[in-house]
């Protein structure tokens, strides 16, 4: 399994990464959601995880020029990985085509659930459980 994580601060990505590999998946690392919309041009990922805070363009617009893709890209499995507790959160970032939303400091078991909970939808059969 390959996952991208656009995140500005290289410690969440750490933290993230340790915890990816204790599943033996995969993680590419983007500090700015610019660079994480060229990995995503070049390279095939399973999961986007994307922070919502980063300075230039923020993981909503992100999200949104995901979602624009004209290919099958536009479909990626994303994951908003934030430390916003707002009221409405979560249903802002589905609305705008976020899979799922999970809060720092990240534990593991519900960075597993997530990933594992929009793979199967997205799959529509179970999908793929890390």
């Amino acid at each position: 399994m390959k996952i991208l994580f656009i995140e500005d601060d290289p410690m969440n990505r750490r933290v993230v990464r340790d915890m990816l590999d204790v599943a033996g998946a995969t993680m590419a690392e983007a500090d700015r959601a610019e660079e994480g919309l060229r990995q995503i041009d070049v390279d095939d990922f399973d999961v986007v995880l994307v922070d919502l805070r980063m300075p230039g363009m923020d993981g909503f617009e992100a999200i949104g020029r995901i979602r624009a893709r004209p290919d099958a890209k536009a479909n990626l499995p994303l994951i908003v990985v934030t430390a916003d507790t707002a009221v409405d959160l979560a249903e802002r970032c589905m609305a705008i085509g976020a899979d799922a939303v999970i809060f720092k400091p990240v534990a593991m078991d519900a960075l597993f659930d997530a990933i594992g909970s929009v793979l199967a939808r997205k799959a529509g059969d179970g999908g793929m459980i890390l």
